[in-house]
């Protein structure tokens, strides 16, 4: 393997994992906000350890749409 594909493939590898913890930091972000402004009378935490399944799914979907909004936007 050459130095400069082992350079290029490392450089790839940064971008990546750059790419990835902005999704995660951006996705989390957001689900705080709108946690804070949407859900104010909803406490999600204290829900699921409550051990409400149906706020812990909602929570969990509302992550997802959140991160492929996310994704989508960063790319």
């Amino acid at each position: 393997m050459e130095v400069t594909t082992l350079g290029q493939t490392a450089a790839n590898l940064a971008l990546s994992v750059a790419y990835a913890l902005v999704t995660v930091v951006l996705a989390v972000g957001t689900l705080a906000w709108v946690d804070r402004v949407f859900y104010r009378q909803i406490d999600f935490v204290q829900e699921m350890k409550n051990g409400n399944i149906s706020a812990t799914i909602f929570y969990s979907s509302l992550l997802v749409f959140i991160a492929v909004i996310v994704a989508t936007a960063v790319k």
